[in-house]
């Protein structure tokens, strides 16, 4: 009998043990490599898991949680037998099931919505203690089963905010992505790919999966050390940079152009043409990673689109551009030279020779009795629009190129594009925003020559007088000098009220310092280095402790300002914040920029608060520059946008062209890596090409060019 009362007792610990134990154990339908379940492992939160709903409900413990993830999303919804949701019910189980194919009492659907611009938008005060009402998630081009129901706790809508819906939701349709309908916790798209679908911000998830765990009984505060993220960041925000960082961000940023397969091959030739298309909307999916990279010859790919497939993947943007060549072209010689690879020197080399042989110097652009001869079209698309910017960088891009090259066979194409686009220019400097061959041929230089345009738009205007300053200090050729003096004269006088600015005040501060440095270079005077510092002084005023320079919307109005309504995002060019304060850092417009220009603030001046800003604005990009080994074409790239609070990549997507995840093998990649390369040489773009030879070709240009 004491036997048998012990053996009772025993079994009677055992029992109880175990449902001590599993009494909060969740339950697990899933797919094998499922986001969730990877990045539950090692969480206070006790789960088993099985890959059929069947199995699943039946070892569910009564009372505990279940959670049924969807596996073949987005092609089939996640088929749930009505027996798995009397068992649920008959057991009291608390639900969670995502992307259903039915739910008893709701309407079935048949086919999924696809989302492009809607965002996630919180809209219950019950999550009020993880994320407010209005705050925004982001799920790219997610599948999502549209239902009718009275309320939800979040809805998918296309809204206008940076990280919260600033008109609400009002005007554009509301879809139920997360709610409760008889109990159960319904998910129209599937929320459990969040590291494969670049779901964002990474934290931001985190905490709406800490409430779906602990709405279905799990631990009332997640942790999870191991939470899952296929991309990110290359070194925490606090994390110590080793040695080497900035020369492997150099070479990171430089093998990124050939992992991305964006040097176009005979071999895909076609597939390029057909996805440029006329170059209106030129996107396509991403160059597979079994192609072969072209050798320059073809020229390079813009880089990604900001528009992230369900799976992660991001959209390519199949364009040639001008600009882009020639930036390409000095990231690929200087980093060559650095790290003694010729590969990377003979690209160069050929991007050069393929641009000035193309149809962008071709036509009437290389005609000498034409009015066009020696300016750029913008791209092989669109060879007959100019923008004297995009000019600029080219050239900049191949005058550095051919110093690092050691070569001066492009002297006089690079001489005449500079005299080309000074011939186009107004009588105080401006020329506007853009002109067109069409335009040059019927009106004649004599008319854009004394055009009394006064144009304050640094954006537009200032990197062209960085090459008239250029080519002054070549050649002395005074009216270089004396018309830019006055652009920039002029341009200082308007500061700040009175300037233009796209998509932020910022990028035309960072814009400006290139001039402003070069102006010093060639005419030192206290005046000069005084509008130096204040343009410097006032983008530095927005320089984060961690290096990052905060965007800023500028005063009065802008064609690109801030995002007016629900119904507008998303349609025009537009800034990645939507008030001043919003934690963002810009790569595209504004940083990448301002890096090169400090650099050459720096070493023109000597003075240190520009050295220790520019030091800290090349840390700050060593360690947001993309780490990823899923994505390769993503691994060393920089993206437009960075919030530097949440050290993740996350803003408003509202730019239709160039939004927060877009890449740019030439403003973007080729500024900051060239850069990196002179802060760790501690040079400049004006020492390295100080040795050029392009006088004599160039004062020949001057008197055939300039009557």
């Amino acid at each position: 009998m004491k036997i048998l009362i012990r053996v009772v007792i025993g079994l009677l610990i055992i029992g109880i043990s175990w449902w001590w134990l599993s009494r909060d154990r969740l339950t697990i339908c899933a797919e094998p490599g499922n986001d969730l379940v990877f990045s539950l492992e090692g969480s206070n939160v006790k789960f088993r898991t099985f890959t059929l709903p069947e199995d699943a409900v039946k070892a569910a413990r009564r009372g505990t949680g279940l959670l049924i993830l969807a596996g073949e999303y987005p092609e089939k919804t996640t088929l749930i037998p009505e027996e798995v949701y009397r068992i649920a019910r008959r057991k009291h189980l608390n639900l969670f099931v995502e992307y259903p194919a039915q739910v008893p009492g709701l309407d079935s659907v048949s086919k999924p919505l696809i989302m492009n611009l809607e965002r996630g938008v919180v809209v219950s005060p019950e999550m009020d203690s993880l994320l407010k009402p209005m705050s925004l998630i982001g799920l790219n081009h997610c599948y999502l089963l549209p239902v009718q129901v009275d309320s939800s706790l979040i809805i998918m809508a296309k809204v206008a905010g940076f990280d919260k819906a600033e008109y609400g939701t009002g005007g554009v349709p509301n879809y139920p992505l997360l709610f409760y309908h008889d109990g159960i916790l319904v998910a129209t798209s599937k929320l459990s790919q969040f590291a494969t679908g670049r779901y964002g911000p990474v934290e931001d998830w985190k905490r709406i999966w800490g409430f779906i765990i602990r709405s279905v009984g799990g631990p009332e505060k997640l942790e999870a050390p191991n939470w899952k993220h296929y991309i990110g960041p290359a070194y925490g925000s606090a994390e110590p940079l080793k040695e080497s960082a900035r020369l492997e961000s150099v070479r990171k940023g430089t093998e990124w152009f050939y992992k991305g397969r964006f040097f176009i091959d005979p071999s895909w030739k076609e597939m390029w043409l057909k996805y440029q298309g006329d170059g209106t909307n030129p996107f396509g999916p991403p160059v597979p990673q079994e192609f072969p990279n072209g050798d320059g010859s073809l020229g390079i790919l813009e880089g990604h689109a900001s528009r992230v497939a369900w799976n992660g993947a991001e959209e390519y943007r199949y364009w040639i551009r001008n600009d882009v060549q020639g930036e390409v072209s000095l990231a690929l010689a200087a980093a060559g030279k650095y790290l003694n690879q010729p590969s990377w020197l003979d690209a160069s080399a050929r991007l050069v020779d393929f641009t000035l042989g193309s149809i962008i110097r071709g036509g009437p652009r290389n005609d000498p009795k034409d009015p066009n001869y020696g300016l750029l079209g913008w791209s092989l698309t669109h060879p007959w629009v100019y923008y004297q910017d995009d000019n600029a960088r080219s050239l900049l891009g191949m005058i550095g190129a051919s110093a690092n090259l050691g070569t001066g066979r492009w002297d006089r194409q690079i001489a005449e594009g500079i005299i080309a686009n000074f011939r186009t220019t107004g009588i105080n400097g401006f020329r506007g925003e853009r002109i067109h061959e069409q335009d040059v041929t019927k009106n004649g230089l004599k008319y854009y020559q004394k055009l009394p345009l006064i144009n304050p738009h640094p954006h537009f205007e200032s990197w062209i007088w960085a090459c008239y300053l250029w080519l002054y200090d070549k050649t002395q050729y005074q009216p270089f000098l004396d018309k830019t003096e006055r652009a920039i004269r002029l341009t200082m006088e308007a500061y700040p009220d009175r300037w233009s600015w796209t998509n932020g005040i910022q990028q035309e501060r960072a814009r400006m310092i290139l001039p402003l440095a070069w102006l010093v270079r060639v005419s030192d005077t206290p005046e000069h280095r005084e509008w130096l510092d204040k343009v410097v002084g006032k983008l530095l005023e927005n320089q984060m402790e961690s290096g990052a320079i905060r965007e800023e919307l500028g005063t009065g109005s802008s064609p690109f300002d801030q995002t007016h309504s629900n119904e507008a995002y998303g349609l025009y060019e537009a800034p990645l914040i939507f008030r001043n304060g919003d934690p963002v850092a810009d790569m595209l417009y504004t940083s990448n920029f301002a890096f090169f220009g400090l650099q050459e603030a720096w070493k023109a001046t000597g003075n240190p608060e520009y050295e220790k800003a520019v030091n800290k604005l090349s840390d700050f990009l060593t360690r947001i520059q993309v780490r990823s080994e899923r994505w390769p074409d993503l691994d060393g790239a920089w993206f437009r946008a960075f919030d530097y609070q949440r050290w993740d990549y996350w803003a408003s997507n509202a730019d239709a062209g160039w939004g927060a995840w877009g890449t740019l093998t030439g403003w973007i990649q080729s500024w900051i890596v060239y850069t990196q390369i002179l802060v760790d040489t501690r040079s400049s773009f004006w020492e390295q090409t100080s040795g050029t030879g392009i006088r004599p070709v160039a004062e020949e240009s001057i008197k055939e060019m300039i009557k």
